[in-house]
Order: structure tokens, then C-alpha cells, then sequence
């Protein structure tokens, strides 16, 4: 029959001394939580790195990676907190009690922070599918037609994307536009080195000239009135 190596271990430690096999009662439980921490201090390091050699290949911006590599560290932080827990003697119940709290805690805060992680992940979506990059002019248009917000794109965050108006009545103006209404409207873009058409910049539309949505047609003026006959 052969002996496994918890067996043959358990056999050796009745050799031992009393007070040695008292002392293996805290050093077995010790060496345990440093492994725990030890894999715990290894996979954030690997995390890390890979997070860092992701971003320099696909040139993603540092405020971009942030909120994962700050996910990622609660989880394995977490995870390394429940296993040492276990190891000291807490029971498995008490355990999955904490977690369905936690995970409780944490999808109540997901859906009131719904608006903000819309933004960050359509963030995300605008620096990896690059719809538009920094210096370009773009236009978001309610419909094909009806003319929108035009400017300059100066700087792409994790929930604004920045316009500088470049229209006449608010020339130089910054335009601050949700991440998530981007992907709500019809884009019209023209890329770094493309001019923008001067109708646009008077905030004319692009179909005969048409006045804009919200732009007063020039009044006519008006006949003099005939003086009355005496």
C-alpha cells in the first residue's frame, strides 16, 4: 500500500517533541499565510507588468488603465483576505456570507455609478476604435441633417471628450461632451489637415445654405408707409 505524503507527514510529527508539535500548530498556519501573501504580491506584479506592455503596444493613455489596474487590485486583494481567513480557522459560512455582501454592496454601487462607467467604458471604446483623435474637427448631429455641436477635438479623458467651438458666435468657446452621447449621435468628421467648410463655421447647413436650427433668417425690410392724404 502506498503511503501518501500527508500520511507519512503526520507519522513524522508524532516523532516529535510535544512542544515542537505545539509551536507546528502556528508555524504550519504561518508559512500558509505567507505563501497566500506571497502569490497574492506575485500576481499584482504580473498585472502590472502586462497592464504596462498593453498600454506602450496600443498607445492607450495611463488614465485609461487606471480604473482597471484599480479593479484588479481590489479583487486579488480581496480574494488573498478570504483565503488567509479561511486559513486561521474562520469558517466557510461566515465567509460566503461576507462575499454575498460585498457582491450586494458592490452591484447596488455598480447601478448608481451606471452614468459615470457608461462614460469610462465608451472611453475605452473611443481610444481603442480611434472614431476620432485629438486635433481632429468633428461635428455630433442629432440627424444627418440637422446640424449639432462643432469643434476642435483638444483633449479625450475618461468621461469628456473636449471641444474647441469653432463656429463664429462662439469661436474659441470649450464644448465638454459626454463620452457615452458620442456613441448616441451621428458623428460627421474631418481628419488633421482637413478644412472645415466655411458654411459650417457661420453655422450654416450643408444643404443651399440653409440657416442652421436656431439661426434667424435676415428680415426683410419693410415698405415705407404712404403718408396719409390730407
Amino acid at each position: 500500500m502506498k503511503i501518501t505524503p500527508l500520511e507519512r507527514f503526520r507519522t513524522w510529527r508524532t516523532h516529535l517533541p510535544e512542544w515542537v508539535q505545539d509551536w507546528l500548530e502556528v508555524i504550519i498556519p504561518a508559512v500558509q499565510v505567507l505563501l497566500i501573501v506571497l502569490t497574492a504580491w506575485l500576481l499584482l506584479r504580473m498585472f502590472k507588468r502586462v497592464v504596462q506592455r498593453v498600454s506602450v503596444y496600443y498607445d492607450f493613455p495611463s488614465e485609461l488603465l487606471m480604473p482597471v489596474n484599480v479593479v484588479v487590485r481590489w479583487l486579488i486583494l480581496s480574494t488573498t483576505i478570504l483565503l488567509i481567513l479561511e486559513r486561521l480557522g474562520v469558517s466557510a459560512t461566515v465567509l460566503w456570507s461576507a462575499f454575498t455582501g460585498f457582491a450586494t454592496v458592490g452591484a447596488v454601487a455598480f447601478f448608481a455609478a451606471w452614468s459615470v462607467l457608461s462614460n469610462l467604458f465608451c472611453a475605452f471604446l473611443i481610444l481603442t476604435s480611434r472614431p476620432f483623435v485629438v486635433g481632429d474637427h468633428i461635428e455630433l448631429l442629432d440627424t444627418a441633417e440637422k446640424p449639432g455641436s462643432l469643434g476642435k477635438v483638444v483633449d479625450i479623458n475618461l468621461l469628456y471628450t473636449t471641444l474647441q467651438d469653432v463656429t463664429q458666435s462662439n469661436n474659441g468657446a470649450l464644448l465638454q461632451i459626454p463620452n457615452a452621447l458620442v456613441f448616441q449621435r451621428v458623428l460627421r468628421r474631418w481628419k488633421v489637415g482637413q478644412p472645415v467648410p466655411e458654411g459650417k463655421k457661420n453655422g450654416m447647413a450643408a444643404n443651399g445654405g440653409a440657416p442652421a436650427a436656431g439661426q434667424m433668417l435676415p428680415s426683410a425690410p419693410s415698405a415705407p408707409q404712404e403718408e396719409g392724404k390730407l
